[in-house]
Formats: structure tokens, sequence, C-alpha cells
């Protein structure tokens, strides 16, 4: 027998001698679907019907099939089916709970179809009726909220949930999705906790119960007090928080195989930056790309948490052995999200990564934000390895995995903005997550300047990545300037090497490092100059730009000085001690000077007139020993003998920043991921997820 016919309810097709033979499920259906009540010729009609195995197909495409018309003459029989399987939800026998269950995902899902154009109330009035809506929905979340806590069948607890997302992805913005306002009203919020707090559940619904509370958060969540937010953001329960934590570091690491699976089947010019703190960034060629799609659902899981509820920072740092991960090295779950982005020019696909990007980066920038999740990054007593996969470019060899550094979590997150910044320098800028790249940089700057947390760091990869984008900047000038105000980003860049030259005795780790930090500028002193040409030409002009281009021609004030002069700072160090009394030394000269600097620098307002001061000497030193060329040691030991005869400009609010706020700024952006998200969650709901067979099988033992 042909298995469409089976989907069909032909259990036979017709001939010249026999009428079809219909599954009777499928023959009750049609009697629903008439206009008449069915129970009136049986009266156990729909004691016999929840018994009957559900054609999920049948009934929704018999929905499918009325028009507006023929639907609404069926209204009451709809109704009265609705309100039949919210009873039989009470029913002891697991049969009839899961053929109830089953029928309302087709009737909710039937009716949205036929009513995709019209309100939530419509759907209302269709599936239960306006004047029986509140006590239907109360006791359908009472059930539903039973069976979850329950402790019987894991199938039922599946099926529910699935309702639920049914119930919730009825409409595509959530929002207006007005069967919500009951499921608000008869909140399931502890039920959701419960199995996400015990490992069973978990391991079995765990992913559908944190995608469900993450919609659920969503809810007007402008417009009036959701009480999903309120609960979420006081939830203290540490198993309860490690249960969420798990979920989600679950689901990111199963992405995180997918594309290391793709990536091996792709073993020339392909990127990936994969992290098992978050998430993933890839980077494709032009001609291909490894596809897999980031799960948009979770990061917003994610998101919430860490947004909602400071208590959830402190599983951050927690491993789940429960995983059964044989990952190497290991890592904390995720911290540190970062995107997913193509590097040629966008089509759906890439919009789709741009905006998971833009979500991973909103949760680092909500990290950097949070005193004791900078805490927990910059703790020396807490070290991770964390396997960043980096870009095979041509200037450099793919790095390799082994013998992977111990270091504070927030040297990964560093690692991770400069991989991000020196990886997406193309025409299709994407400004926007840069700007937030730049911001979370800054951010933590600013929590080791107020605490003095003084990072062994890198930092000349990070300088070196932010002059190289300050010079593809200048380089694109006219493409940039045509679709973005690159100099927003420029006075950034420009501000974090104003925040290291003001500020970096607090953070830098020895007085070695600002030998370092001088040597990079006087070595691409060329690009600030470039630089201050370009914004100096847009400034003294009455174009749109001249206002922002002149911001950056004061930023570059002690940038551009620095690059020709050395400011006055340290004595050559010779010993531990000598570093941190020449840093205190340079605090006192800064505070000494300050008056001074600024009476020279209101008579000298024109940047050009600033006195080239290392470039002189460095070139007498090479010709007083005939040298055409100077190493680096060389060159540190010119500016080492040159230290006190610069005086620096203290610019106000380097230290300062403006916090992050989702209802005014990201209100458009979470509206339109929620609604990407209920859609791809409803189309999602297969056929072959609400399958019986398996179901029949575990209750097989009951009579």
């Amino acid at each position: 027998m042909a298995q469409t016919e089976k989907k069909g309810g032909l259990l036979r097709k017709s001939s010249a001698s026999k009428k079809p033979l219909k599954e009777k499920v499928v023959l009750m259906y049609d009697e629903i679907f008439a206009t008449e009540d069915p129970s009136k010729c049986n009266p156990r009609f729909w004691e016999e019907l929840f018994l009957m195995k559900v054609n999920l197909e049948y009934l929704e495409g018999k929905l499918e099939a009325l028009d507006g018309e023929e639907l609404m003459k069926i209204k009451d029989n709809i109704n009265c089916l609705f309100q039949h399987c919210i009873q039989a939800l009470g029913e002891e026998h697991p049969i009839r709970v899961v053929n109830a269950l089953q029928t309302l995902c087709a009737l909710i899902r039937g009716v949205h179809q036929k009513n995709k154009s019209t309100s939530g109330f419509d759907i209302i009035n269709m599936l239960v009726g306006f004047d029986k809506a509140e006590l239907c929905m109360k006791n359908l979340m009472e059930s539903l909220d039973s069976l979850l806590c329950a402790e019987g069948s894991e199938s039922l607890k599946s099926l529910c949930l699935k309702l639920l997302l049914c119930l919730v992805t009825v409409t595509d913005n959530i929002s207006q999705n007005t069967i919500l306002e009951y499921v608000m009203i008869n909140s399931i919020f502890e039920a959701i906790l419960q199995i996400l707090s015990s490992p069973l559940s978990r391991r079995e619904h765990g992913y559908d119960a944190v995608v469900l509370l993450a919609l659920l958060v969503n809810y007007r969540k402008y417009e009036s007090v959701n009480p999903y937010i309120v609960k979420l953001s006081i939830v203290d329960d540490e198993a309860t928080l490690n249960g969420m934590g798990f979920v989600i570091a679950q689901a990111l690491s199963e992405y995180n195989r997918q594309y290391k699976d793709k990536e091996e089947e792709h073993q020339s010019g392909f990127f990936s930056a994969l992290t098992n703190m978050v998430g993933s960034m890839f980077i494709a060629d032009a001609d291909e790309k490894i596809s897999v799609q980031t799960n948009e659902a979770i990061l917003l899981a994610l998101y919430e948490a860490v947004h909602l509820n400071r208590n959830f920072i402190t599983v951050l740092a927690q491993s789940h052995p429960e995983m059964g991960l044989m990952t190497t090295p290991t890592s904390p779950i995720p911290a540190t999200p970062v995107t997913p982005l193509g590097t040629t020019p966008p089509s759906s696909d890439d919009e789709h990564r741009l905006h998971s990007g833009k979500l991973c980066l909103i949760i680092l920038t909500c990290i950097a934000e949070d005193q004791y999740a900078n805490a927990f990054l910059h703790d020396d007593n807490m070290n991770f390895r964390v396997n960043l996969h980096r870009m095979p470019m041509r200037h450099r060899k793919k790095a390799a995995d082994k013998n992977l550094p111990c270091r504070p979590l927030v040297c990964a997150v560093l690692d991770l903005m400069v991989e991000f910044i020196v990886t997406h320098m193309m025409k299709e800028f994407p400004m926007d997550l840069y700007v937030r790249c730049i911001q979370i940089v800054h951010k933590l700057l600013c929590y080791q300047k107020k605490c003095r947390v003084r990072l062994h760091y890198t930092w000349r990869e990070l300088w070196s990545a932010l002059i190289n984008l300050l010079k593809f900047l200048m380089s694109n000038e006219t493409v940039l300037l045509a679709k973005h105000n690159i100099f927003t980003l420029a006075l950034m860049v420009v501000n974090l090497f104003n925040m290291f030259i003001t500020y970096g005795d607090t953070f830098l780790p020895t007085p070695s490092s600002y030998d370092e930090l001088y040597y990079e500028i006087i070595r691409m002193h060329q690009n600030f100059d470039n630089l201050y040409s370009m914004v100096l030409r847009l400034s003294t002009n009455a174009g749109q730009w001249k206002e922002p281009a002149s911001k950056v021609t004061h930023a570059l004030v002690n940038i551009r000085s620095s690059s020709h002069q050395r400011p006055r700072r340290l004595s050559h160090p010779t010993s531990a001690e000598a570093n941190f009394t020449a840093i205190s030394k340079y605090q006192l000269v800064i505070a000494k000077t300050k008056v001074k600097v600024n009476c020279c620098l209101e008579k000298k307002r024109k940047l050009e007139a600033i006195i080239n001061h290392f470039n002189p000497k460095i070139e007498s030193y090479a010709a007083v020993n005939h040298i055409s060329q100077l190493s680096e040691d060389q060159v540190l030991e010119v500016v080492r003998s040159n230290y006190d005869t610069l005086t620096l400009k203290l610019q106000d609010g380097l230290d300062q920043y403006e916090r992050y706020s989702e209802q005014h700024k990201e209100a458009a952006f979470f509206k339109e991921l929620v609604r990407s998200i209920s859609i791809n969650v409803r189309k999602n709901l297969a056929f072959n997820t609400l399958s019986q067979e398996l179901l029949l099988k575990e209750f097989s033992t009951i009579s």
C-alpha cells in the first residue's frame, strides 16, 4: 500500500466496484468538518477520537482547504474539539493525552495557516471562542504545567514543549500573538526551570525549554511588564543556571562540531575562527562557503541570560562533564561570542550571519560592561586554554593548536577582537560590527585602568591590528565614505591609542610595554600622518564630514606628537622595583605639567606645528654610528635616552563610555531577530518530530 495513500487517510483507493476505504480517524475528522455536532449520533465520539492515532497531515490539510466562510460554519465544532482536547489532557490514559496534544498542535497550526493575515483575536475565536477563552486557556496552561512537572513520560513532556512552541510561534511577530496573554497570566516559568535543573530532563528537553523561554521573554518586552523577564532576572538557583548554561554550551558545541566537520571537507582557502566559548566566526572564499546555519535561537537565549541575570555570569566558567565531549583543549562554556560573517558581498545567507555576528558582539558588550564578569575574565587564578581557529592568510601560517597557553579569559576575548579586526577588511565593510568590536576592547581597557589590572598580553598584536585598520580606512576612503561615517570608527581607534598613552601606566604590565607602544607608533608614523592629512583636508572644507573629521584631528594630538617625540615618562628601568618607581614618577610628571600643556596647546592649535622630536634623533644616531637601517633594539635605545622632552595633552573622557541600552538603540534589531526565530522554529516543527510511533512503543505495556 502506498505511503501517500496512508498520509491522505486512504486505506484503499476507489474503484468501479468498491468505495474508497478511509482510516476511522479520518472519517471522524470528516464528521467534525460537517456542520452538525458529531456527538449527537455518537455520544462516545470524543472519547473514541482520542484513542485513534492522529493523522496530522490530513487534519491540517482539511483546515487549509476550507475558505473563510466554510471555516466559520464549523467554528462551533472546532471550538468543541479544542475544548475536548484540553479535557483529555487530564486523562490518566497516556495515549489519550498524546493524541490530544498532537491534535492541539494540528489545530493551532492549521488555523494559523487560514488566519495569516488576521489578528491573534481571530485565531483565539476560531480555536476556543471569546466567551470561553479565559477559562479554557487557564485549564490548558495548568494541564501543560502539570505534565511538564510530573515524573511521567519524557515523550509527553516533549510534546508539551512542542505544543507550547506552536502556540508561541503561531504568528511571525510574537508580540502580536494575543494568545500569549494567557501564557503570561498562567505562567509556566517554574516548569521550564524544573526541566533545566534536572540532568535527565534537560538532556531530553533542554533545547526546546531554552528556546521557549527566550521567545516568551521577548513578548511585548518594551510595552508592558513581562513576568518572564522579571522572574528570569532574579533566578539565583545554581543548579538551574548551570542547567541553562549546559544546554546553551551543548548547542553551540554541536554547531562547532558541525562546522569543523565541514571545514575538514574543504582543505584549501577557507577560514574557521571558532571558539568553544560561544559560537562561531567563519570567513569563506568568494567562490564557495562552508555553510552551517548559525543557531540564532540559542544565541538569543544566551543574550537574555547574560543581559537580564547577573547570576548567570557565574556559570560561564563551569565545565559540564555530562556532555561527554572529548575536546582538547578544554574551555569554559560560551563567554565570548564572535560573529559568523562572510567576506563576500552579502547575500541573504550573509545577512543572516551578519545578524548573528551582531548578536554575538552585543553579548560580549554586556559581558564587558559587567563588573563581576570582568573580575572573572581578568582573574589570574582562573586560567583557560581557548582554542581559537585562525584564518590561514598569505602573511601568516595557520597556528598550531598544540601548546596553547593557560591565560585569563580576557586574553581570549582580546584575541578574538584582534582576529576580527584583521580578517574583515573588505569593501562590503561591516561598519556596525567594527564599532562594536572596538567598543568591547575599550570597555575592557576601562576596567583594567579602573582596577589597575596589569594584564600580561601581547599588546603589540592589538596595536598593529588597529593601525592596519586605519590604513584600510584611508586606502578605501572614497568607497567607504559613500556608505559610512568612517570618522566615527577612526576616532574610536585613535582614542584607544590615547588611552594607552595617557593611562597605560595603570594597566600595562611593565614600562617596557611603553617602549613597544611607542616603537610601534614611530614605526608606523606615516599612517598617522596620512590620517591627519586626510581629516585635516576634510575638516577645512564645508562638507558633511567637517565636524566628525575635526574630532579626529584633535584626538591625534598625542599620537602624532608621540610618533615624532617621546612623552616624559620613565628613566630606563633596571629592575622590577625601578619599573614601578618610574611609573609613579610618570604620574607625578603628568600632574605637574597639566597646566603647562594646556596653555601651550592653546597657543599652538595647528597640529602641524608640533616639533618632530624622535625622527631627527634616530637619524642622528644612525649617522653617528654609520648604520643605514636601525634594528628594533637600537631604535628603542634612542627612545629610552630621550624620554624627558615631551609633555602630553591630558584628554578628558578617555575612560568613559556610554552603557549598552537595548530598548533605546536595539529594539528594532531584536524585533526582526525574534521574528526570524519564530518563523524558523515554526517551520522546523515538522511532521516527523511529532510522530507517534515511538510514543506508542513507549506506552505499549499500558493495558
